[in-house]
């Protein structure tokens, strides 16, 4: 039964958003707090409500059974309907992300185009307090400044939270009270699949039990401190002028960071980090010190690697922020062909040549030329067992640059030979197996090899 009360916080910010309802588009997984936001929508006057659901193939089976959960819901009470799907894991393989960031790179850019050809004037989202007090929980167990601190904005572009200052115990008792039917998500229940669900598990309860409040409150200070933090970012933007642009990334003179306070420089970096790298998440406190100290003089280094692929150097007095150039994609090969990666050749033959490594093939193997892979093992002489290519590269000293230089020779998806490592010991050549040659030379050996 619906009271005066109900969901206040969310009816006092639509009052205040949308003072004359408007068109909106409702973001729908399915589970108990988006369920609670449609149909929460659906009973406000003055308001056209849809929904789009994204689906990011992380769950097989689960996945598809929310998709259509949505789908028939929407169906059976007319709510317009939008579905989009998205392979995550290799967009995060792709460029180097989160599982966490691809997931939500694909639906941000899905839930944009819905809206889009939609017509609608906002989307929605089902975010609470307790995902805000997450949020600001994690953040500052990562190391955060008040930007970190002020968590999840009610208001981003076209995004609205109505939820943001509910806890999620006020929705559960709305999805009761209306019977509200919802799907769950196994992996929220699992303490040991991301962090989140371990402080969701066992951190909050506890808070709870302090302050039953405790979510409202952090959410509350959150806002404070989201004011705050707004005020110091517009302060770090008139900096930008200072800015000079380079091919690959910027460069600005040390004064710009020295001559201003610590809290106004750390937003200048974490702009130009962001204005380089593409991105904000994954970029911590302590890269952003990093680069200050850098920029200050404070260590003996003269760059410091970034996420992204972006390098920070000192020069005499500027500081160049820059991002290496994507990694080469896939590219096919066969016996007798010759592909360049980068600066590499790779070079595959039937016949043995002075620098050639022999290996094995399977009947029909599919062979391609790519750049190392997060999910690349190796196995090497006298090692104990396989190991990440990631950490073996740091351990010979190489850098980030010179790690994604290197071309791997793969035999379907394995890793077979590369000119760091040599060949994989399942790719060894063996009695019975077809014995090819290959071959990695820079291409300014390549008239030499040639002859």
């Amino acid at each position: 039964m619906t009271t005066m009360n109900e969901l206040a916080a969310a009816a006092e910010f639509l009052g205040r958003r949308f003072p004359h309802g408007g068109r909106v588009m409702c973001a729908v997984s399915g589970g108990l707090d988006s369920m609670c936001l449609l149909d929460y929508m659906t009973r406000q006057p003055d308001f056209s409500v849809g929904a789009a659901h994204f689906n990011h193939q992380l769950r097989g089976a689960e996945a598809d059974r929310d998709e259509a959960f949505v789908r028939d819901y929407c169906g059976k009470r007319r709510i317009p309907f939008a579905a989009g799907s998205g392979d995550t894991r290799a967009l995060a393989e792709r460029e180097g992300l989160s599982t966490e960031e691809a997931a939500r790179r694909l639906r941000y850019e899905f839930l944009n185009k819905a809206a889009e050809d939609g017509g609608y004037d906002a989307i929605l989202t089902a975010h609470h307090a307790d995902d805000n007090a997450e949020t600001v929980l994690l953040n500052l167990i990562r190391g955060t400044g008040s930007a970190g601190l002020a968590g999840i904005p009610q208001v981003r572009g076209n995004i609205c939270r109505p939820f943001l200052r509910i806890p999620r115990a006020e929705l559960a008792a709305y999805a009761a009270a209306h019977d509200i039917p919802h799907v769950e998500d196994s992996t929220n229940s699992d303490p040991g699949a991301a962090a989140r669900n371990a402080l969701r598990s066992t951190v909050m309860p506890v808070l709870r039990q302090l302050n039953p409040k405790c979510a409202e409150n952090i959410a509350r200070t959150s806002a404070i401190l989201r004011e705050e933090s707004d005020a110091l970012e517009s302060m770090a933007r008139g900096l930008m002028n200072q800015v000079k642009e380079l091919p690959d990334g910027v460069s600005v003179p040390c004064l710009m960071l020295t001559d201003v306070p610590q809290a106004v420089a750390e937003r200048a970096v974490l702009q130009l980090l962001a204005q380089t790298g593409g991105h904000r998440r994954d970029l911590t406190a302590a890269h952003v010190l990093a680069v200050l100290d850098l920029a200050r003089g404070r260590t003996e280094e003269r760059e410091v690697s970034l996420p992204y692929g972006m390098t920070a150097r000192r020069k005499k007095y500027s500081l160049e922020i820059t991002r290496r150039p994507a990694r080469t994609g896939e590219q096919p090969i066969a016996v007798g062909d010759t592909v360049v990666f980068r600066e590499t050749a790779v070079r595959l033959s039937g016949e043995d040549a002075p620098g050639a490594l022999p290996l094995s093939l399977p009947e029909g193997a599919v062979l391609t030329v790519t750049p190392w892979r997060p999910s690349d093992w190796l196995r090497l002489p006298g090692s104990r067992g396989p190991r990440s290519f990631k950490r073996l590269c740091a351990e010979r000293g190489l850098t980030p640059e010179e790690r994604d230089a290197i071309p791997v020779l793969r035999v379907g998806e394995a890793h077979a030979a590369d000119p760091v490592f040599g060949v994989q010991p399942d790719f060894a050549p063996c009695p019975g197996g077809q014995t090819v040659f290959v071959k990695f030379y820079k291409k300014t050996e390549e008239k030499q090899h040639e002859k």
